[in-house]
């Protein structure tokens, strides 16, 4: 699986660590106490050293990245993992390295950035892409919603990430939506991911009691 995913990796391990030449480039500008974390108001409520926001992210990142594809690749029934949902899987880091450097940057150099419609839009988007492809994962190790009842039954696994994949669609949805109309209250929002979190757990821990799947 690496093998036939090596390019892919090379390219999106460059791609992770583009934001560090921005923060080199703007090292002068850049504070040596950085903003890298907001709340819903968009208000600064995490700071870290510049050396750790410029390269420290994207380094851990690209180890996450990394340790992910390598796991992966090894799990026992990995004939199950789609290439696309690997081939995905791969391209969260660059995405979540570019979103943060296009909020995060801006910010600490004084322009004026809505953190909020920006990491609702990024977070929104990636739950509908993945919402889109958990229905097509099969049984497997690493990928999907592995709890005891979904590994130990297919058809459990099956139909709790068909509603899965419904349920990170829809909240993903509900996100861009908020994050343009700013309809929701922050407790609102959190509300929605535990739903996406749990239902599915649930689900799946009565289609084993009750259907004995």
């Amino acid at each position: 699986m690496l093998k036939e995913n090596k390019k892919t990796l090379v390219i999106t391990s460059i791609v992770t660590l583009l934001p560090m030449l921005a923060g080199i480039y703007f090292w002068r500008r850049l504070p040596d106490v950085m903003a890298t974390h907001f709340g819903f108001g968009n208000e600064a409520d995490g700071f870290t050293s510049k050396t750790l926001a410029v390269f420290g992210m994207p380094l851990l990142l690209i180890a996450i990245e990394w340790f992910g594809a390598i796991v992966t690749s090894r799990d026992p029934r990995k004939q199950n993992i789609s290439p696309k949902i690997f081939g995905l899987s791969l391209w969260l880091a660059p995405a979540i390295s570019l979103a943060g450097a296009a909020t995060i940057y801006p910010y600490n150099l004084g322009y004026s950035v809505n953190i909020a419609l920006v990491g609702q839009l990024v977070v929104g988007l990636l739950f509908i892409i993945i919402g889109n492809y958990l229905p097509k994962a099969r049984q497997n190790y690493t990928v999907g919603i592995k709890i005891a009842w979904t590994l130990a039954n297919e058809e459990n696994w099956n139909r709790t990430h068909r509603l899965a994949g419904y349920l990170w669609m829809i909240g993903g949805l509900l996100l861009i939506i908020n994050a343009i109309t700013r309809i929701c209250r922050p407790e609102w929002m959190l509300g929605i991911f535990a739903v996406m979190v749990l239902v599915p757990f649930v689900y799946s821990f009565w289609l084993h009691e009750k259907k004995g799947l």
